[in-house]
């Protein structure tokens, strides 16, 4: 079982493991939620550890005693089996504690007592402030609605399970994705692997974790890319040579299929004396035409995902469910070519930049790649000035061809650094107390850094797929607004409503959450 993902689940209690009765110091109240204690056995069973993490404001209010609430908690371990760790908010929302959730506080207290760190555990609960705080500690959030849970909620969560026994049921399958398939079923051991991850920056920075994976078994790794993706492509540990080729399937603006240059792509692949090849794609994209030519150029064996038939073209055709984080859904294209990382890789994104310190001023990016997933310039502009008055230094970046845009969203408030390499991006965004950003590619350089990031996010496509992985974030944006699944790259709404709503004061508020506090670096910190 892949012990690189999760290793700990941690539940809220209320509504989530027991039957929610307001304010509860009866143990004999105490009913569990059907299907409770056979998904904990389950979840104990795979290795995992539990923890229990929940918020008892009836403390503070004097509703119940801190050993009436003890006994409550002794009554759902006698029904539901031990927990690891108890982690208790006991304050109300008028005190301003980093631990009541949706602050990231209990999470953190919890992954700490169980050995392991957010980055590695699964927040389990049934309201939104339960996934705020799992998102905001880098944990990875699963609604389970009840009857209390608001739409909105729903609408925002990044999974959802209909119940404990469909939560444990994601975990797992979620973790056993991600185990290799085994030796023996005639693929070949080390050699030569091209790998193929042809789009934007962002795409090939979700696909490093896979990558990695490839590398850990194979004795070199080739790298196909597009031209959207070649600088991204150079920053991924693993990749011993890059090949940069545009591929007309894939491209967003593509050319006429030339035979020529189809031609020349099946005879380059034929250089490479690929003993296999593992095709990544997204969700929409189609491995099979690439699969055709490497058949041309005699590769002998070819991993990819396929909903269509492939016929002859593929030796593995590898399927996923929709829900799956990028990263994962690409590292189960890995598995099942027979590549897994290391335990000693804990399967976040990473990129080759030397480590800096971090928290001398906030980064703004208010570029996207799709017009439809950026926040209107003149909000950004306004939570500049806003973030600037609190204290912060704010820098403001912008990629090829957005030197007007940054300019503009600095003001006179901001510092403008502009358009810079994505290298020389990454080593900034490292430095950074948090990252604001759209949903795109530098949002997933943030990720590969370890900077939280406050994500700006269009719902055109699903959070739980595309947000930032597995890094403290808070996320921002209506997550019901008409374009929702849409994949749209305009904004298909008048006003742009799942952003243009966004004010300065919840940036303030995302920033707080976070833990990033305001202070004055030296000029030698900022490097632009």
């Amino acid at each position: 079982m892949s012990g690189n993902l999760f290793d700990a689940v941690l539940l809220d209690r209320d509504g989530t493991l027991v039957v929610d009765v307001p304010y509860n110091g009866d143990p004999d109240a105490v009913v569990p939620m059907p299907g409770a204690r056979a998904a904990l056995d389950r979840l104990r069973a795979a290795g995992l550890r539990l923890g229990v993490v929940t918020n008892q404001s009836g403390l503070a209010r004097g509703r119940f005693t801190a050993e009436q609430m003890a006994a409550v908690n002794r009554r759902v371990e006698e029904l539901l089996g031990p927990f690891g760790t108890w982690q208790i908010c006991p304050h109300d929302e008028t005190a301003g504690c980093g631990c009541r959730k949706p602050a990231p506080g209990l999470i953190a207290a919890a992954a700490s007592a169980l050995g392991t760190v957010p980055a590695r555990c699964v927040m389990v609960g049934d309201i939104g402030r339960d996934m705020d705080a799992a998102l905001a500690a880098g944990a990875t959030g699963i609604l389970v609605p009840t009857d209390v849970t608001l739409a909105g909620e729903v609408l925002a969560a990044p999974h959802l399970a209909t119940g404990l026994g469909a939560a444990a049921d994601l975990i797992l399958r979620r973790r056993e994705l991600l185990e290799p398939a085994p030796a023996g079923d005639g693929r070949p051991t080390g050699g030569t692997v091209l790998a193929v991850r042809s789009d934007s920056a962002g795409d090939v920075l979700v696909t490093g974790p896979a990558v990695r994976a490839l590398a850990a078994g194979a004795d070199r790794v080739v790298l196909l890319c597009g031209p959207r993706g070649r600088d991204a492509a150079g920053l991924l540990p693993g990749v011993d040579e890059i090949i940069e080729w545009r591929l007309p399937w894939i491209d967003p603006e593509p050319a006429a299929v030339d035979d020529g240059d189809m031609r020349a792509l099946a005879a380059r692949l034929r250089e490479i004396r690929a003993d296999q090849a593992v095709i990544f794609t997204s969700f929409h994209q189609s491995a099979l035409p690439l699969a055709l030519l490497m058949r041309m150029a005699g590769i002998p064996r070819i991993t990819a995902i396929s909903d269509d038939y492939p016929g002859s073209l593929l030796d593995v055709r590898h399927r996923v469910p929709d829900d799956l984080p990028e990263p994962e859904r690409a590292r189960s294209v890995a598995a099942a070519a027979g590549f897994g990382l290391p335990e000693s890789d804990d399967g976040r994104l990473r990129v080759t930049v030397p480590p800096v310190p971090r928290g001398g001023y906030l980064v703004v990016h208010p570029g996207a790649s799709c017009e439809a997933r950026a926040c209107p310039p003149e909000n950004l502009r306004r939570i500049v000035a806003a973030l600037a008055a609190d204290g912060h230094r704010v820098v403001v970046t912008g990629g090829p061809g957005e030197r007007h845009l940054a300019g503009y969203v600095a003001g006179t408030t901001g510092v403008d650094a502009g358009p810079i390499p994505l290298r020389d991006l990454a080593t900034l965004i490292a430095g950074a107390g948090a990252l604001i950003v759209a949903n795109t590619g530098p949002a997933h350089l943030a990720a590969a850094v370890g900077t939280p990031v406050i994500s700006l996010y269009a719902p055109t496509v699903p959070f739980g797929r595309w947000g930032p992985y597995r890094v403290p974030t808070v996320r921002l944006g209506d997550p019901a607004a008409g374009c929702r699944d849409s994949r749209a790259t305009r904004c298909p709404v008048p006003g742009h409503p799942c952003l243009s709503g966004i004010e300065p004061d919840q940036v303030r508020t995302a920033v707080r959450r976070l833990g990033v506090t305001a202070r004055q670096p030296n000029l030698g910190e900022v490097a632009a």
